[in-house]
């Protein structure tokens, strides 16, 4: 059963996730523009036009009706500004619901805790949501998004794909999360 509403903004003690718009993509574009954000994901930063496309896909929702897809651009209270993206790839199936989780912020902004506190806002909001499974794949080698994913609760399952680590939280692994409020380091 896909999720019973839309993304809605998330709050935390200095963040709003708010729900990713397409009108998003110029200042996201400029936030993500370091071509070291892909440096264990591949690729290279997009345009604002390419951002633009892929955006107002997203927000147009998933074409399998029981898939969410549920994005937010992290923006910052007090600095008034974007700082990155959360997102959730929520499926549901008869073990419940389960989440894919990913985040990404900007170069300018990381080592302040910001991609902590949004992953443990997204966390929150998604536990509301009775998702009992979160996942998150991480490069080995990407110590700062498992600092991350580990201070939101995930641990390490030792499963692979993509060369990338299973990260999970819910049944089968992982501590719960504080209320998504603490603003952790990254």
């Amino acid at each position: 059963m896909p999720l019973d509403r839309d993304a809605e903004a998330i709050h935390t003690r200095r963040l709003r996730l708010l729900p990713l718009l397409a009108d998003h993509a110029e200042e996201l574009a400029a936030v993500l523009s370091d071509p070291a954000l892909h440096a264990f994901t591949g690729g290279a930063p997009a345009t604002p036009e390419a951002l633009r496309t892929r955006y107002e896909r997203l927000v147009a929702g998933s074409p399998d009706p029981a898939v969410t897809w549920c994005n937010w651009a992290i923006h910052l209270r007090d600095r008034g500004c974007l700082a990155g993206t959360v997102q959730a790839t929520v499926t549901a199936d008869e073990q419940g619901r389960a989440a894919e989780v990913a985040w990404v912020v900007g170069t300018d902004w990381q080592r302040r805790g910001i991609a902590t506190e949004a992953a443990r806002g997204l966390v929150a909001w998604l536990r509301k949501q009775a998702v009992q499974t979160l996942i998150a794949h991480i490069h080995p080698d990407h110590h700062a998004s498992a600092a991350v994913a580990a201070a939101a609760g995930f641990t390490p399952t030792g499963h692979e794909q993509d060369g990338e680590t299973r990260w999970q939280l819910g049944p089968e692994g992982g501590r719960r999360p504080d209320d998504g409020r603490g603003s952790g380091r990254e």
